[in-house]
């Protein structure tokens, strides 16, 4: 598929960011005139995404997380949310719903969140050198790129 738009930033694994980074891939989505529902799941998976990073990735220090999206052709909108973070040491499992390392308040539902909002996820991690999301969604929205 051919990129039409893209853009990257990196922001630091802060809860505050998690917010700002949702925001800011739905702002870029924007362009495809998006409908609510649309939208919605887009800025739900990401702040899955970036959550896990934030939670999961750098649970004792701050980190970058690196999120790019770009509008392929055809509507289909790509994001990818990258940490150089611990890594996960079993991806399958960690995919499992309920599935969690951290117990207490977390439901070990990220993952599935995310597979649910979205028409493709793909998960790469390596151990100590940190994990990469991959989220596509079909926009059909209201206007033609």
């Amino acid at each position: 598929m051919q990129i039409i738009n893209e853009f990257r930033m990196t922001v630091d694994s802060k809860s505050i960011n998690e917010g700002f980074s949702r925001a800011a891939v739905a702002a870029f989505v924007a362009q495809l005139d998006p409908t609510l529902d649309e939208i919605s799941d887009i800025k739900m998976a990401v702040s899955e995404a970036v959550t896990n990073c934030i939670v999961h990735a750098y649970p004792t220090s701050v980190g970058k997380i690196y999120i790019y999206a770009a509008i392929l052709d055809g509507g289909t909108v790509k994001v990818s949310i990258r940490d150089k973070g611990c890594g996960i040491m079993d991806v399958r499992q960690a995919m499992e719903p309920l599935f969690t390392t951290l117990g207490g308040e977390r439901a070990g539902l990220g993952f599935a969140v995310m597979e649910s909002f979205t028409d493709k996820i793909s998960v790469r991690s390596v151990l100590g050198k940190g994990t990469t999301v991959t989220l596509y969604k079909k926009i059909n929205g209201r206007a033609a790129v």
